[in-house]
């Protein structure tokens, strides 16, 4: 192994946060990872990692070691792209979290497109609502929806996410459209079991935000079970346009209180802070963001 590859070796190991993790992470035996390491250490003369029975903890001088190399990493990425005139190649394996509905709605034309320009590229894909740690599983990447309160991560922002609040024909039918938030009292509700607050929150024209209790006749961890519960007439349901932007263009859902602006969050590209962040990973975020954009597809119906 060369030097590159003992350094991007090396990193991996401090990301992943132990020689046991790395070594399940690159496929390799621990035995092998361990070697390696102590190779490199004897090599620069410095021991780079702190190792007990417990944990594994950078020294001094691996932590300048490891922003070191991580800027080596970088410039060899940018070097190569640049003395060769064309995009390096992208390969190796691309381990990244996305919310559920939204992975499968919207991220499958921009993997398969991406996988197409770069063919030597791997995808390891979890689609699901659970709150993952990044380092601790291994993943370079998610895709988060909301307010950002780790500090340990990076984010870029990659578009908007709206919100809206809809119903079904036939619900309305049976139950009369709301015209005023009052009228949302006398109304059945279907709820995301997973949000933080309970209370529909609606602003009106004058930037006053109103909080409304509202009482669930369905509960779920997912939106797009909760979308198709509301076209089959179960309730209201308070969901992003991502998941519903197909109902709504067909009809099947109606957009109630149009008067009233709902709040606005956004999606993000999260990666751990301080890290190696891979080319692959760099230019499947432009990537995503320049699909998306500020004024989503799903944003027209």
């Amino acid at each position: 192994m060369g030097q590159l590859e003992d350094m991007a070796m090396f990193v991996r190991i401090v990301e992943a946060g132990s020689i046991t993790k790395a070594a399940d992470q690159l496929n390799l035996a621990k035995s092998a990872v361990s070697r390696r390491l102590k190779d490199l250490e004897t090599r620069l003369g410095n021991q780079l990692i702190s190792r007990t029975t417990r944990q594994s903890n950078l020294t001094e001088a691996g932590e300048t070691y490891y922003q070191q190399v991580c800027s080596i990493l970088h410039a060899v990425d940018a070097l190569n792209e640049q003395s060769s005139g064309t995009p390096t190649r992208i390969e190796g394996t691309l381990k990244m979290t996305a919310p559920l509905s939204f992975g499968m709605m919207h991220l499958k034309d921009v993997i398969d497109e991406y996988a197409n320009q770069h063919p030597s590229l791997k995808f390891e894909l979890d689609f699901s609502d659970r709150k993952i740690d990044l380092v601790e599983e291994g993943y370079e990447l998610a895709i988060r929806i909301g307010e950002l309160r780790d500090s340990s991560y990076q984010a870029k922002r990659l578009t908007s996410i709206r919100f809206i609040l809809c119903a079904s024909p036939e619900y309305l039918d049976k139950k009369g459209t709301p015209e005023t938030i009052e009228d949302l009292k006398n109304h059945t509700f279907l709820q995301y079991s997973l949000a933080k607050y309970s209370d529909l929150e609606l602003i009106d024209k004058q930037g006053k935000k109103h909080s409304i209790p509202i009482s669930a006749k369905i509960k779920a961890t997912n939106g797009g079970f909760l979308a198709d519960m509301a076209v089959k007439g179960h309730g209201i349901v308070f969901i992003p346009t991502f998941i519903a932007y197909k109902a709504l263009k067909s009809g099947e859902l109606v957009s109630l209180l149009e008067q009233y602006e709902q709040p606005t969050l956004n999606a993000y590209a999260v990666y751990p802070k301080n890290r190696f962040l891979s080319q692959r990973c760099r230019y499947l975020i432009d990537f995503i963001a320049e699909r998306f954009g500020d004024d989503p597809y799903w944003d027209h119906f």
